[in-house]
Parts: C-alpha cells; sequence; structure tokens
C-alpha cells in the first residue's frame, strides 16, 4: 500500500511541475530544434514501457522509421491540442516510414480511457514517473509537457520540441528523413 500511495504522490508532483511548465512554455510555441547531445536518444530508443494492455514494448523495435516520440498526459491542455494533429499525420505519413509513439505521464487507466476515446492510431505507452526521467535524459531540462523528440531512421536526434508542435513544423522536420 505504500508504494502505491509513494507511486500516486510522485506522479501528482510529477503533474503539478509538468502543468506549471506547460503554461508558462505554451504561450512560445518554440520552434522544434536540435537538441545538444545527439547521444541523449539511446536511453530512450533503449527504454521498454508498458502499452495500454500492460505489455512490455521496447522503444527500439520502431528503429529504421522516423520516430516522433511525444511525452503527453490527459490532463495537459497542450498536448490535447496536438495530438488530433499527430492522429492524421499519422495516418497521412506512417506508410512512408512515420511512427509516431505516445509515452504518458499518467495513470494507465486515464490514458486507455483518453486513446480509446480520441482513437489514437499509434503506440501508446505508460511511462508513469519513470518517463520523466527518459524526457529529462532526450533534453526536457525543464520537465514541461508536451516533450516531443525526433529520431531519424538511423537512430540519431534530429530535434526536441517543449511545448506545443504544430503539424506544419512538424512535417518540416521530419520528411527529409523519411
Amino acid at each position: 500500500m505504500n508504494d502505491r500511495i509513494a507511486r500516486s504522490a510522485i506522479v501528482t508532483l510529477a503533474a503539478v511541475l509538468a502543468i506549471s511548465a506547460g503554461f508558462w512554455l505554451h504561450p512560445w510555441n518554440r520552434n522544434a530544434g536540435p537538441a545538444p547531445d545527439s547521444g541523449s536518444v539511446a536511453p530512450l530508443i533503449a527504454a521498454s514501457l508498458p502499452d495500454l494492455n500492460g505489455k512490455s514494448q521496447a522503444l527500439g523495435q520502431w528503429r529504421g522509421r522516423v520516430m516522433v516520440v511525444n511525452f503527453w498526459a490527459t490532463w495537459c491542455q497542450p498536448c490535447l491540442e496536438e495530438i488530433p494533429e499527430f492522429i492524421r499525420i499519422q495516418e497521412e505519413h506512417g506508410s512512408r516510414g512515420l511512427q509516431f509513439v505516445g509515452i504518458a505521464i499518467d495513470h494507465a487507466d486515464k490514458v486507455r480511457d483518453f486513446a480509446a476515446k480520441y482513437k489514437m492510431n499509434y503506440p501508446v505507452l505508460i511511462g508513469e514517473s519513470d518517463a520523466i526521467e527518459l524526457a529529462r535524459v532526450a533534453g526536457n531540462k525543464l520537465g514541461g509537457l508536451p516533450f516531443t523528440v525526433l529520431i531519424d531512421r538511423n537512430g540519431q536526434l534530429i530535434g526536441t520540441q517543449l511545448g506545443r508542435l504544430n503539424g506544419e513544423k512538424l512535417l518540416g522536420i521530419v520528411e527529409p528523413a523519411m
């Protein structure tokens, strides 16, 4: 019981910090750009997280595709604004080698309900508090959401975005890699 309470407290604290940073950063809508260290995606690609059914999924299984790894939460308004665009872009460009992967920093039951409601057409993994460290290592030093990591077919970092990423900007970065 104490482990469950501690986990909930960590997720709640992470949520409060991410909401604060997200609201603070959202109006800037920064352009995606390269992160300082291209080696910082190695831990992300090596990670395994449970999917919506609780089955562990290795992010490395999508190597060879252009990956858009999006850290998000059901309570994050900028996240909710970009997800419908991500669904559309996955549908339109998935056959060209583009692969979105959502990593939710949230409770599994809420994420399952959200993914079903919005008919998310790409893998959704449940990161809870583990995902916060993965996002930090990939360049999210402020801990805000949403945070998106763009990885080419060779597993090299081609960009990151803290805050909402619109479809036009996203396609401008990933299309040359497809």
